[in-house]
């Protein structure tokens, strides 16, 4: 049981059964799923198909920060990218072909922001919390110019297959978060660029005088990862027939953050888990659900997440984890405590 409490993927696994646990008990029916017009419904789906965004940017923002990164700019990509999509559904006709232009577009944008984030860490090598604040602030801006300041409204059902759409009972986000998982999977384990990514981010210099061409590679994974946002930005808008530029995907970052660090993958880089993020993504999906099931009050959903997250990454912590079992166990050479002898009376 020891060796198992030290896997990467225990406690984050214990802490959504726990919360899943914890909502059949205080609501019978959470698990309920209905089967209405050939479509799947409830809070368990629910969970998923809300969830997509969130696993798409977390795997992104897993291999940043497996290469000692971190992208604050994926909430902007998420914004630019809707409200470019959905102006041009706006102002073109209904139909799959405005669909796919607009798509292309909104993922084309969404590669060059992911380019110049990669440009300024790489090749500039500006700290990538302040290089990519840069366009996490510049970004909303360019949203709002996209928008014009307005929500943009579409009524488009081939744009909002992508949010709302499904495929054989299942919502089609769910099917394109796991695509995008089993390629990330794929690419990152059964080749070797994982390893790679491991590498420049346990010891860039050593990498580098390797041969390792860490500068490209540091590239890749921000362009990925702006990918990954821009196709949450389209799940979004999509999901809601409408792009908000003042919030859409407002403070995603924070919570992808999370995600990969309940996940398992250390800010410092290096060895990451991309299976962890995805856990990471819905538990925190889950507390959020949890929230408005069970009637909590949406006020308190930050500080709801805060303790569960932190509860989570004190277990997993080796150092936490030692200071319990010292209060437990006593020191070398000292008894255990007993209990107090009783005392006998003698009488004469």
């Amino acid at each position: 049981m020891t060796g198992l409490t030290k896997k990467r993927l225990f406690w984050p696994v214990v802490a959504l059964l726990a919360l899943l646990l914890g909502d059949l008990i205080a609501s019978p029916s959470f698990f309920s799923i209905e089967l209405r017009d050939g479509h799947l419904y409830g809070n368990l789906v629910d969970i998923l198909k809300n969830g997509a965004p969130l696993i798409l940017i977390a795997i992104g923002m897993t291999l940043v920060i497996a290469t000692r990164g971190i992208d604050l700019s994926v909430g902007a990509v998420v914004a630019i990218s809707g409200s470019l999509a959905c102006l041009w559904i706006a102002d073109h006709p209904d139909g799959i072909g405005a669909t796919l232009v607009a798509v292309g577009l909104a993922l084309g944008l969404s590669l060059v922001l992911g380019v110049w984030n990669g440009w300024l860490v790489a090749q500039l090598g500006i700290q990538p919390i302040i290089a990519t604040l840069i366009l996490m602030v510049a970004g909303r801006g360019i949203a709002q110019l996209i928008s014009g300041g307005q929500i943009i409204t579409i009524n488009s059902a081939p744009y909002e297959w992508i949010g709302s759409g499904f495929v054989l009972t299942l919502p089609s986000a769910i099917l394109i978060a796991l695509a995008v998982f089993v390629l990330a999977s794929l690419l990152v384990r059964r080749s070797a660029l994982g390893l790679l990514v491991e590498a420049v981010g346990g010891n860039p210099e050593a990498s580098r005088l390797a041969g390792l061409r860490s500068a490209r590679l540091t590239w890749l994974v921000y362009v990925f990862c702006a990918l990954c946002a821009g196709i949450a930005g389209l799940m979004i808008s999509a999901n809601v027939h409408s792009a908000d530029a003042n919030h859409a995907g407002l403070f995603i970052e924070l919570d992808a953050i999370l995600a990969v660090v309940v996940g398992g993958t250390q800010l410092t880089g290096g060895r990451f888990s991309v299976g962890g993020a995805v856990i990471g993504a819905l538990l925190i999906q889950t507390l959020t659900t949890t929230v408005y099931a069970l009637g909590i009050p949406p006020e308190a959903i930050m500080l709801f997440k805060a303790v569960v997250v932190l509860a989570v990454c004190l277990l997993q912590s080796p150092a936490f984890r030692r200071k319990l079992r010292r209060r437990r166990t006593p020191p070398a050479g000292q008894p255990a405590p007993t209990s107090a002898p009783e005392k006998v009376e003698v009488t004469a």
